[in-house]
């Protein structure tokens, strides 16, 4: 269960506030990690020549210099855009089960070309990146867990890792199955197991997450996922019913949406208690101008966007040239909130956002936090609109 792990010459640290690093000019993230004192995996040649490069780019566009080895992480942030793992479903004593076997491992992966970060992830035996590759890949963010209203869920979790860990999910279920300290099973020592169980409810966007102390560590090493609960249309009647038909996967009507997961998050590459990175599914500028997001004018577009960004108490989302509609929480069938064009969540707040580029010139929108020091250290995309 143990991810591999590559060996890299331990660099003196050195200290550097990332405010006062933005001060001296200029976004260069290779030339962030070297004087942070990361492990890198080019040497020092290529990485002068980036460094290089990124400061002359960063006058007329948005990215980085270098390529994320995603092969190597055995994650890759476009997969997980939309990789909604089902687990296995089966009917027990008249209903429906769906279950899943996650594990936490310890794993080195990169967030910015030559940059890496030694985190605790989870891992599922059903998501996309265990299946292409035939055995279980731990990633960040764990993977996307999606159900429907009503089902009884079991959630056999194993601890791999080196540090007792739990899961606690954001929704409604007993003291017992909360993923606490001292509730219930509690931690779960490593080598140990536990079967969370519960029903799905209430149907919306939702999220779970390591709940071990410190809270704040585990967090920000990446144990953290997005936990999707389908609306069941049959407990509905007229337009909500048609609404919740479209939010349901097993739903004809479900396909002329194109769903993403984001999950917003951070990453504090020298420990000081102040993010380095930022991004979406992990990836610094995962979607910029080198591998946008490819979308079609006229489908519906969707997103569960979630904000698991530790160390900052706001996050943000700007589509740039268009409007949405947002549903927070996804715990409602209407907008809570209509036409805008940035939206703010604090830590585990999330929601649903839907947009549609019909009529618009092809070309590159922009989509980025609202922060500007987000957006340059990494929260920063585009959606490539195309005919």
């Amino acid at each position: 269960m143990e991810a591999n792990k590559q060996s890299r010459p331990a660099r003196p640290r050195q200290s550097l506030s990332r405010r006062s690093f933005l001060k001296a000019g200029g976004i260069n993230v290779v030339a962030l990690a070297a004087l942070v004192g990361l492990r890198k995996s080019a040497p020092p040649a290529v990485a002068a020549d980036q460094m290089e490069g990124e400061q002359h780019s960063g006058h007329d566009g948005a990215g980085m210099v270098g390529q994320v080895d995603h092969a190597a992480n055995q994650f890759d942030p476009h997969e997980i855009l939309a990789d909604f793992d089902y687990g296995e479903v089966f009917e027990e004593n008249g209903r429906t089960v769906r279950r899943w076997t996650i594990v936490a491992v310890n794993k080195e992966f990169e967030i910015a070309p030559g940059i890496f970060f030694p985190g605790w992830v989870y891992g599922s035996t059903t998501s996309a990146a265990s299946k292409r590759v035939g055995h279980l890949v731990g990633q960040c963010p764990g993977p996307t867990l999606r159900c429907i209203e009503g089902e009884r869920l079991q959630v056999e979790f194993t601890n791999a890792s080196d540090h007792p860990h739990t899961i606690h999910f954001h929704g409604i279920h007993a003291a017992s199955m909360d993923g606490v300290p001292g509730v219930g099973r509690g931690n779960i020592e490593p080598g140990g197991s536990f079967v969370y169980e519960f029903d799905a409810a209430p149907f919306g966007c939702h999220l779970y997450h390591c709940h071990a102390l410190p809270l704040k560590r585990h967090i920000h090493k990446g144990l953290y996922g997005a936990f999707i609960v389908d609306p069941d249309p049959d407990k509905y009647t007229g337009a909500e019913k048609e609404v919740a038909k479209t939010r349901n996967h097993q739903y004809l009507e479900n396909e002329a949406f194109n769903e993403m997961v984001m999950v917003m998050n951070g990453f504090d590459t020298n420990f000081d208690g102040d993010n380095e990175v930022y991004a979406v599914n992990s990836i610094a500028f995962a979607y910029g101008m080198k591998s946008p997001i490819s979308i079609k004018d006229d489908q519906l577009q969707r997103i569960y966007l979630v904000n698991l960004t530790e160390f900052d108490p706001i996050n943000s989302l700007h589509i740039h040239a268009n409007f949405f509609d947002y549903y927070d929480h996804g715990t409602t069938l209407t907008p809570t909130l209509k036409t805008v064009d940035t939206i703010m969540q604090c830590q585990a707040q999330r929601g649903i956002v839907e947009f549609s580029f019909a009529g618009f010139e092809p070309g590159m929108y922009m989509f980025h936090a609202h922060q500007s020091e987000f957006a340059e250290l990494g929260w920063m995309g585009f959606f490539e609109v195309q005919k």
